[in-house]
């Protein structure tokens, strides 16, 4: 079968889909965003070497590019594991078909040369590059080292590949990475002037751009492998059979009726890519706060301060409690059919997003460190999103039907599971909000007023707890059916 023929079917399989349609308002959304970004690389390809000439006049701002190519190589890699999307083809009914296994596994490796992630370093490197020649340096040398940099950018891309299935290998790349920023960003230890040394190479050598060439092919044919080992019939209709650890969930039961719904969805987290890449997610949100608290033109501008600290606190309410109750839709149908009570399954779902903002609460304690004020600006943030935010975002999730997998990675560009247009609406008042509640009374009294009144308004939210989940309660049960419907939907 010709790579013609594959992407015609590609392309039936993408236009026949149940969710065509009702996704083209998302795609064409996540295709503006595309050209958004890549219009940014366009234009900080042509602007890095200036800014860099501008910033530091007595170094070679090519020089200073190639030592800090070590941040893009691991920031690169961190990003592409959490958005891109795995090369993915229904290949059950070609395994029954006089189709070469190596065809097949060569054009799904292939498909991955056109992500987004691959065409973004494009229009960032080759702007880069025309820039260098007209700045007079050797074009021949430059484009060796614009190849190089590209078989890194592929290196990248199939390495990904590999670490998908290696938590452990991507957890140590995070750790590394932030300790490379910690040990410079302290000046302790820079390892740029090191790593400097072999991204120049390729210009300054170039007969080193073999390295990065043969990586390329080294890592495609590792990737071959792997695929081509599981490439059967019978793994791919065989049933993937998981150990799971049972936790003691017994103290969960001093919430009564709520304890039920409670320990499910513990077990969910645990058990799923989903949810467990969420709760990681969630985690990075705490520190949010160094990219306003750090910076004194945010403090001049305590809004901003407001801004930063509702998400300091609300990481993993915004990320899982947007998704309720797509967490649930793959048995949705069956919850709904049993005698459950709505009201306790969304107080469950709420005291699981205070839960949750009250450990990122405590996790935020360190920010002490930039003051007392900042301190008392998150500990605001928390009680809005407790008292406020978890409501904004349970009435939010009465308007999403979007079903999700929940051992699917969410990835982006290419997955929209359990988004949809409604959630930036419902994003609006959980981020203006609190803003607002904060400026007023900071602009006619003081900053310590904003602070009260931001705090107040969470306390205010728990008081009329009962109302709001009751009007919320109402929503759910009006649209009972229609969710039951779209979750039955299958992509």
């Amino acid at each position: 079968m010709t790579t013609k023929q594959f992407l015609s079917l590609e392309w039936k399989q993408f236009r026949r889909s149940s969710f065509f349609e009702k996704g083209l308002a998302i795609k064409i959304l996540m295709i503006l965003g595309a050209l958004y970004f890549g219009g940014l690389a366009i234009l900080a390809g042509i602007g890095v070497f200036f800014i860099f000439k501008k910033a530091i006049p007595d170094q070679d701002p090519f020089t200073l590019i190639n030592n800090y190519m070590i941040y893009w190589v691991m920031g690169d890699l961190a990003l592409r594991y959490f958005m891109q999307q795995l090369p993915v083809m229904n290949i059950k009914p070609m395994l029954l078909l006089p189709i070469k296994r190596q065809s097949v596994i060569q054009f799904l490796l292939l498909k991955t040369s056109f992500s987004f992630f691959n065409i973004l370093p494009l229009l960032f490197f080759i702007p880069l590059t025309i820039v260098l020649m007209v700045q007079g340096y050797n074009p021949l040398m430059a484009v060796l080292w614009f190849v190089s940099i590209l078989a890194i950018s592929f290196s990248i891309n199939f390495l990904n590949f590999i670490l998908n299935k290696n938590n452990t290998a991507f957890y140590f790349v995070i750790a590394l990475l932030a300790s490379f920023i910690g040990l410079q960003y302290f000046n302790i230890f820079d390892i740029t002037p090191y790593t400097g040394v072999f991204f120049n190479s390729f210009y300054e050598v170039g007969f080193t751009a073999l390295l990065p060439i043969a990586l390329v092919i080294f890592l495609f044919k590792m990737n071959y492998k792997l695929l081509r080992k599981n490439f059967y019939v019978d793994g791919a209709v065989q049933a993937k059979k998981e150990k799971f650890k049972n936790y003691n969930l017994e103290f969960l039961n001093r919430f009564g009726t709520l304890a039920t719904f409670l320990k499910n969805d513990v077990k969910m987290i645990t058990r799923n890519a989903r949810p467990k890449q969420v709760l990681l997610m969630s985690f990075l949100f705490l520190f949010y706060g160094l990219i306003f608290f750090t910076q004194d033109t945010y403090k001049n501008m305590p809004v901003f301060l407001a801004f930063a600290a509702i998400f300091v606190s609300g990481g993993f309410l915004i990320t899982f409690g947007q998704l309720v109750p797509s967490w649930d839709s793959e048995y949705y149908k069956l919850m709904m059919s049993q005698n459950v009570s709505y009201k306790k399954y969304l107080e469950s779902k709420w005291l699981l997003m205070v839960i949750g903002c009250a450990v990122s609460f405590v996790l935020s304690t360190p920010y002490i460190y930039f003051g007392w004020d900042i301190y008392a600006m998150i500990a605001a943030g928390a009680s809005f999103n407790i008292g406020l935010n978890s409501f904004i975002t349970l009435y939010g999730g009465a308007l999403n039907r979007v079903p999700i997998e929940l051992n699917q990675k969410a990835k982006a560009f290419s997955n929209t599971q359990g988004f949809n247009p409604t959630q930036l609406l419902i994003s609006l008042p959980k981020i203006l909000g609190p803003m607002i509640i904060f400026y007023v009374p900071y602009k006619l009294i003081n900053f310590n007023a904003g602070i009260i009144a931001l705090a107040l308004s969470g306390v205010l939210g728990i008081v009329f707890k009962s109302y709001f989940l009751k009007i919320i309660e109402n929503l759910y049960q009006k649209n009972k059916y229609k969710t039951i419907s779209a979750f039955s939907e299958k992509k």
